[in-house]
């Protein structure tokens, strides 16, 4: 299973994906069954797992949980350099290219390269760019960075096209967990046109509405996690949204 092929496949075809974000900390055993029996019904594409802080010692059980209940690809989509686990299929190696934390843009990814090299897992070079979404967020705070001001669309074209330039594969613009904001369409659409990478959107998309125009706008796939915590029946509606797009 090849992860980044599924996303340039679809890509390719105009197919949209839609990535369920899973917070090993926050639901129980039973809730995350309820998640994944959603997830299958409503053909989810793919699951993204991990957390800005993880206190629970959760990831491993909550992998095998997601690898044991269904076929859908996991990816982990790590809040540091500890949050690597081979039950997954593939992880997001992030590089916050709209900081300027050096610790974020290459010191964490030099501590983790050498674990990585000898998993089994599939290695995403992924470009983050963090949106401001009008207010501070757990990954702001960490990362000890200020994300791109929401109107500066020419700011994040070009952020993304310098991360393309660079090599890295995939482009993933975040507000950030629980976001009151989210990334508008219109700066969704000047990275589009900057870039040929795929592009994945997430932070603060709580309906299908907002998952399609987020589509329609250029994002090739959309993460949705805090919005799905709350309201697990939302999966359905942001799915069909984003697969008839």
């Amino acid at each position: 299973m090849n992860v980044y092929q599924i996303i340039q496949d679809s890509r390719k075809a105009g197919k949209k994906l839609f990535a369920i974000l899973i917070d090993p900390d926050k639901q129980s055993k039973e809730e995350l069954k309820q998640i994944v029996e959603k997830a299958k019904s409503a053909k989810a594409d793919l699951f993204f797992v991990g957390g800005s802080l993880l206190t629970n010692n959760s990831l491993d059980s909550c992998l095998g949980i997601l690898k044991s209940n269904s076929d859908i690809p996991v990816v982990l989509f790590p809040g540091n350099a500890m949050q690597v686990n081979d039950k997954a299929d593939a992880i997001l190696f992030l590089s916050l290219i709209s900081g300027r934390n050096a610790e974020m843009l290459i010191g964490k990814q030099v501590i983790t390269a050498p674990i990585l090299k000898q998993s089994s897992l599939e290695v995403l070079p992924t470009g983050y760019m963090l949106i401001d979404s009008g207010k501070p967020t757990t990954v702001s705070y960490m990362s000890n960075t200020t994300p791109i001001p929401y109107e500066k669309n020419a700011v994040a074209a070009c952020t993304a096209m310098a991360g393309e330039m660079l090599g890295l594969k995939c482009i993933f613009m975040d507000g950030g967990s629980g976001a009151l904001t989210p990334i508008s369409e219109k700066m969704i659409a000047s990275v589009r046109q900057s870039i040929d990478t795929p592009l994945i959107i997430g932070g603060g998309i709580s309906s299908g509405k907002k998952a399609a125009a987020n589509c329609k706008a250029g994002a090739d796939v959309i993460v949705v996690g805090n919005a799905i915590e709350k309201d697990e029946n939302l999966i359905e509606e942001i799915a069909n949204a984003i697969h008839n797009c």
